[in-house]
C-alpha cells in the first residue's frame, strides 16, 4: 500500500511506497550529480529546469546514500532525514510513517495554558533521557517543553545552533523513531513538545550548499555567521517551510520556536512561512509560531505568529536583580524600573527608541494581548552567555528572585523557565561545541573575545580562563545534578523549598490565571519607587488581576487596594501590611478582584 506522504515536498530523499524514493537535490552550479548507495550502486540523476537533478529508485527505508557532484566531491543530502553518524557521514532514507503513535488523537493544547520548560537535550541524556523527566514536570505544573535545536550538527555536543542539516535528528540524541516516542509519550502526559528551529544561517563545519548550489546565499547581504541565506528564490522557501512542515506533521511537535529572525533579511518569507502552516495544519489542532527576533517587529504577531520571546522583559529585570550593567545590559540601566512598568503594560521596552548604538528598535506594542510575550528570568542564552554559566540564584538575592518568579509565573505573560530554574540548580550553563583542528581554535578565542566588553574580562589574561567551548569537561559541568533537590543537607532543603515555591504559584496559575487569560487586557502598571511597581490586568471573565512588585531592599509605599481574594503572597502578612500602605522589601503580592465584587463597587 502507498505510504501517506508529502508528495510535493522537493528537496531530499521522499519514500514513495515501501520499496521506492524519489531523490531530488537543486544543484544549480553543477553539471552532474549521482546517487552513491551503500551497495555500491553509482544512479545518475536525471537533470531537470531550474537546476533541480531527480531520480526515483528502487530503495527502502534505511538505505544509506551520498551526492556526488560532478564525479568527484560526495556530499550527504541537505535534506537528510536522517544521518549514520554526523553531518559528513552517510544520509539515510528514511520511512516517516513507520512509527505507530499511541497518542493519535493528540490536537495539542490552546496557547493561554503554555507553561514552557526549555532543555537541552544532550545535556539531558538524549531524547530517551528527556523522556524520564516528563511525568515529574508534568505534576509540577509545566504544560510544554521546549526543545533546544536538534538539527544535524558536527560532532557529538553543541548547543544546536550549529546544525547543517535541519531535516536531520542529531543522531548523538537517539534515533528518529525515539525522537517521535518522546514526544508521543509527551502528550500522554498532557505535555506540548515545542522545537527551536534555526532558518536564519548554517553552522561553519559540514554544509556544502555553496559548492553546487551558491544561489542558496547573498553575497550581497551579510549576517554574524556569513553571506545571509537568499530567501527571495522559491528553492530556499520551500526548503525551509517544507522542513516546519517535517517537524509539525510526521514528528507531531506541537509548535515552533524561530531563532533569531532579525537575520532572515525577507519579512514576506516570515508572513508566508506562517500562512502555509495554518493553512496546511487548520484547526481544530493547535500548532504555535513564536519568534525570537532582536528588531521587536509587533506586527508580525498579528501575522500568523503567536509570541515573541521578549528578551526586553529578561534584560530589565536582570539589572533590577543583580546590578549588572555591563554590554547589552547597559540599554536597561537607566530607568530600569520604568522600564519594567513599561513592558508590564505594554509588552516590548524599545517600540521605537535608540539602543546605545544609536538604532532605532522596536515597534508599538501596547495594543497587544500579554500572551503575545514570552516572559523569562533565565533561557539558554542569558545562562550560557555568561563566561561561566552562572544562574541567577548564585548572583542575585534570593528573596528578590523569588518576588520576582512570582511575577514570572502568575503575570498573564506566558512563562518560560530553564530547565533546574524550578530547584535553583547550582550547576552551570556553559557554551559548548565539538569542533576540532582551527575551527576549535576559532571558536575558543571567539567565544573568549565576546566578554572584552565586560569590566570583570577587560584584562585577556582574565579571559584566558573562560571555559574552553571544546573541551568535554564543559559539557559535563553543564548536567544538573536533579537529585540534590532530596539531599539531607541544608543545600537540599533549599532547593526542595524552591521546588515548592514553584509548585504552588504553578497551581495558582493553573486554577486562576489560566483559565481567565484568554482576552487579558493591560490597565497600566505605577511605579512604586525604585525597583518597585503594581501593574494591573483585566482578565478575560473582568475581573482584575493585581502583582505589587518591591525587588528593592526598602519598604514603599503601595496603592491602596481591597482584594476579593490574594492569590499569593512571598512573605506572611504582606497583603495585610500592603492595606495599610506599605510593601515590604524582596516582596511580591498577587491579587484578584472578582468580577462579581467589581460590579457591586460599581453599584455602590
Amino acid at each position: 500500500m502507498p505510504l501517506r506522504t508529502e508528495k510535493n515536498w522537493r528537496h531530499g530523499a521522499v519514500l514513495q511506497d515501501s520499496e521506492n524514493t524519489r531523490f531530488a537535490l537543486w544543484a544549480p552550479d553543477v553539471d552532474q550529480v549521482s546517487v552513491e548507495l551503500q551497495d555500491g550502486q553509482s544512479l545518475a540523476m536525471l537533470a531537470q529546469d531550474e537546476g533541480w537533478f531527480v531520480i526515483e529508485a528502487r530503495c527502502p527505508a534505511g538505505t544509506q546514500y551520498r551526492y556526488k557532484i560532478d564525479g568527484d566531491m560526495e556530499v550527504p543530502d541537505p535534506a537528510s532525514r536522517a544521518q549514520a553518524s554526523d553531518v559528513h557521514s552517510p544520509s539515510i532514507v528514511v520511512d516517516p510513517l513507520s512509527y505507530e503513535w499511541q497518542n493519535s488523537q493528540w490536537r495539542g493544547r490552546p496557547w493561554h495554558e503554555a507553561v514552557i520548560y526549555e532543555v537541552h537535550v544532550g545535556v539531558l541524556g538524549g531524547y530517551a533521557g528527556v523522556e524520564t523527566h516528563l511525568e515529574r514536570l508534568a505534576g509540577l505544573g509545566v504544560t510544554a517543553i521546549e526543545l533546544m535545536p536538534i538539527a544535524q550538527f558536527p560532532g557529538t555536543r553543541n548547543w544546536g545552533y550549529d546544525g547543517v542539516l535541519p531535516y536531520a535528528p542529531q543522531s548523538s540524541y537517539g534515533t528518529p523513531e525515539e525522537l517521535k516516542h518522546l514526544i508521543d509519550a509527551a502528550h500522554g502526559f498532557g505535555l506540548m513538545v515545542i522545537l527551536d528551529v534555526v532558518y536564519n544561517h548554517f553552522g561553519p563545519d559540514g554544509n556544502y550548499l555553496g559548492v553546487y548550489a551558491k544561489g542558496f546565499f547573498r553575497e550581497d547581504v551579510h549576517t554574524p555567521w556569513g553571506n545571509s541565506i537568499d530567501f527571495r528564490r522559491r528553492e530556499v522557501r520551500d526548503y525551509f517551510i517544507d522542513n516546519a512542515l517535517m517537524w509539525l506533521q510526521e514528528y507531531r511537535f506541537d509548535g515552533l520556536r524561530m531563532d533569531a529572525v532579525h537575520a532572515i533579511n525577507d519579512s514576506s518569507f516570515l508572513t508566508e512561512f506562517a500562512a502555509t502552516v495554518h493553512q496546511r495544519i487548520p484547526k481544530p489542532r493547535h500548532v504555535w509560531l513564536n519568534l525570537e527576533n532582536e528588531f521587536n517587529q509587533a506586527s508580525l504577531l498579528e501575522q500568523g505568529f503567536d509570541a515573541q520571546w521578549n528578551d526586553d522583559g529578561h534584560n530589565t529585570l536582570h539589572v533590577l536583580l543583580t546590578g549588572e550593567t555591563d554590554a547589552y545590559y547597559s540599554d536597561f540601566a537607566h530607568e530600569a524600573t520604568e522600564k519594567l512598568a513599561r513592558l508590564l503594560s505594554q509588552g516590548f521596552v524599545y517600540q521605537g527608541e535608540s539602543t546605545r548604538h544609536g538604532h532605532a528598535r522596536g515597534e508599538s506594542s501596547g495594543h497587544l494581548p500579554p500572551s503575545a510575550f514570552v516572559l523569562f528570568l533565565q533561557n539558554h542564552d542569558q545562562i550560557g552567555n555568561r563566561a561561566f554559566g552562572e544562574r541567577l540564584s548564585q548572583i542575585s538575592h534570593g528573596p528578590a528572585l523569588k518576588a520576582a518568579t512570582a511575577l514570572l509565573l502568575l503575570s498573564p505573560m506566558i512563562p518560560l523557565m530553564f530547565m533546574g530554574d524550578e530547584w535553583a540548580a547550582s550547576e552551570p550553563f556553559l557554551f559548548f561545541t565539538d569542533h576540532h583542528g582551527e575551527l576549535a581554535d576559532a571558536v575558543r578565542e571567539g567565544r573568549r573575545g565576546e566578554f572584552a566588553d565586560f569590566a570583570a574580562f577587560a584584562d585577556e589574561e582574565k579571559r584566558e580562563h573562560i571555559p574552553d567551548p571544546n573541551e568535554a569537561a564543559t559539557f559535563e559541568a553543564c548536567k544538573p545534578a536533579f537529585d540534590a533537590v532530596y539531599l539531607e543537607t541544608d543545600m537540599g532543603a533549599d532547593h526542595h523549598s524552591w521546588l515548592e515555591l514553584y509548585r504552588q504559584l504553578l497551581e495558582i496559575r493553573h486554577r486562576e490565571i489560566m483559565p481567565r487569560l484568554q482576552g487579558a487586557q493591560a490597565l497600566g502598571c505605577d511605579v512604586l519607587s525604585e525597583g518597585a511597581v503594581s501593574a494591573r490586568w483585566r482578565m478575560g471573565d473582568g475581573a482584575q488581576l493585581r502583582i505589587d512588585l518591591n525587588l528593592s531592599e526598602h519598604a514603599v509605599t503601595a496603592p491602596e487596594w481591597h482584594p476579593s481574594s490574594v492569590l499569593f503572597e512571598t512573605l506572611p502578612h504582606a497583603a495585610e501590611l500592603s492595606r495599610r500602605g506599605t510593601l515590604n522589601p524582596y516582596t511580591a503580592i498577587v491579587s484578584l478582584i472578582a468580577i462579581d465584587v467589581l460590579e457591586r463597587q460599581d453599584e455602590q
